[in-house]
């Protein structure tokens, strides 16, 4: 019988948290805790919306310390985080420049210069990675064009995860699922793009090379002495979340819900063809040789902002009311470049509605029934296009995720989709980062075990889509207020 005690830090954009996994091999019984909570988010440096690299880092070994000691002795720790961000370091390991947040304006137009100079389709084929307008390549673009002075003291580039893995072990790592989000990998050989690096004028040095998850990094050395392996998990959330969907079959669809939703599919295979360009779809890296091939969309970002805008702290509360509220009253597109950061999201939602001569949202309640109702459209749309893409429907849809909570969501989805949705585990971003661990360490054989072990110990909940008779006169109002050229069968 083997007992392990494993920490996962999962980072995300608006909250950290430090969770205890308990594993017991002979039974494969599985249990997690939240040990330690935090807030995350951006704060101004220079005029820039920054992470605040310190603060995090003192949570993180906050929670690692209750951990680290005899009451649970771990086996084993792995962190993961949001994608694209980055941090600079000199030779001697200190910080250069600040980690600038990726919703930060600094971008603003560098995505059009990029492609303008390089062709949508030249950089579509090299890396296969939705053009958003925050990805890494045009940070690094805007840093060597606003900044251009700190270009000479740098000697290393790493991922938020790979960073705070070197501050618990003096390790550099670039872990491959994370690094993939950059736009700046080469989809053949999964290494840093020459070109690309060309381009922007970065030396190779900075970048080191792109590993596969499944490596043991160095070890952190606790208070009480303990030394425990950190582990290079599916260090991008998204990938963390993927490895814990129970996906059954080529059919089968996953949507990883929370400040962002990313819908897609698993496959051995890249999509990069002119259908999937036209589509705006990513190939970002999986676990175990495959690709988790998706799209960003904005998600629950959108109802985030309301709540912290508006002072409302009862979510629960909030989507009860928003179900009371007429259905599809008022609909915007949640992808629209306008909600990434917008001072105000209510005046944001309401000027949207107001431009295309719908009913203003006035109270809190229509405010969130507007999201929710073109979130489940925009997931239809999504759906739509991935199962073009397969070449098959997609007939059942995953969602895991902080945002499987929502059932109002759920059910909407299942409604709109018009398929069936399974919902949990919430925590999958954590259960995917353990799940590594535990095949890194050999008690786990494989993804479809761990997935397996995780449904069983975490069952989901089942939404069945019901008949929605308006639903062809919202679909064609949603299409027309999103500028959809064409319809995409399903």
């Amino acid at each position: 019988m083997t007992i392990r005690n494993l920490a996962a830090v999962d980072l995300g954009a608006s909250s950290g948290r430090v969770m205890l996994a308990s594993w017991q091999s002979d039974t494969q019984t599985l249990g997690i805790k939240e040990i330690h909570r935090f807030d995350n988010g951006f704060k101004p440096v220079g005029g820039h919306d920054c992470w605040d690299l310190d603060g995090l880092e003192k949570e993180i070994l906050t929670g690692l310390t209750k951990l680290g000691n005899n009451v649970f002795p771990l086996d084993g720790i792995g962190i993961d985080t949001w994608g694209v961000d980055y941090v600079l370091l000199d030779e001697q390991g200190a910080r250069v420049g600040e980690a600038v947040s990726y919703r930060d304006h600094r971008t603003d137009g560098v995505m059009a210069q990029v492609t303008a100079e390089l062709g949508y389709q030249s950089l579509y084929r090299h890396t296969g990675i939705q053009f958003l307008p925050f990805n890494t390549l045009y940070q690094l673009k805007a840093l060597c064009a606003q900044t251009p002075d700190i270009i000479p003291r740098v000697a290393h580039f790493l991922m938020i995860p790979d960073y705070f893995t070197y501050r618990l072990t003096g390790k550099m790592n670039r872990e491959y699922t994370n690094a993939s989000t950059t736009q700046m990998l080469n989809l053949q050989n999964g290494d840093w793009d020459q070109s690309l690096l060309d381009y922007l004028g970065i030396p190779r040095r900075w970048f080191g090379t792109p590993r596969l998850p499944g490596n043991t990094v160095g070890e952190w050395t606790g208070p009480s002495g303990r030394r425990v392996p950190v582990i290079a998990v599916a260090s991008h959330d998204t990938a963390s979340a993927v490895v814990a969907s129970p996906l059954k079959d080529r059919h089968s669809a996953y949507l990883s819900s929370g400040t962002w939703s990313l819908m897609g599919f698993e496959s051995d295979v890249p999509y990069n063809s002119e259908q999937a360009l036209a589509a705006n779809i990513t190939n970002e890296g999986g676990v175990s040789g495959t690709y988790r091939v998706l799209k960003n969309i904005m998600g629950l970002w959108l109802l985030q902002r309301i709540c912290r805008e508006q002072n409302l702290t009862d979510l629960p509360a909030l989507i009860a009311q928003a179900a009371a509220e007429p259905p599809f009253a008022s609909l915007i597109n949640p992808n629209d470049d306008g909600f990434l950061n917008p001072p105000s999201m209510v005046d944001a939602i309401r000027a949207a509605c107001r431009e295309t001569g719908q009913p203003v949202p006035q109270t809190d309640a229509a405010l969130a029934r507007t999201v929710l109702d073109s979130l489940a459209l925009c997931y239809r749309r999504v759906l739509q296009e991935l199962s073009q893409l397969r070449g098959a429907k997609l007939n059942h849809l995953y969602i895991v995720g902080g945002g499987c909570q929502n059932q109002l969501l759920n059910q909407l989805c299942a409604d709109i989709c018009q398929i069936p949705v399974t919902a949990g585990p919430v925590e999958a971003t954590t259960l995917g980062n353990v799940g590594c661990q535990l095949m890194t360490l050999g008690d786990v054989p494989d993804l479809a075990c761990w997935r397996r072990i995780v449904e069983r110990s975490f069952p989901p909940r089942h939404f069945s889509p019901r008949r929605v008779p308006e639903l062809a006169a919202v679909w064609q109002r949603f299409k027309e207020i999103c500028h959809f050229q064409q319809e995409t069968a399903i």
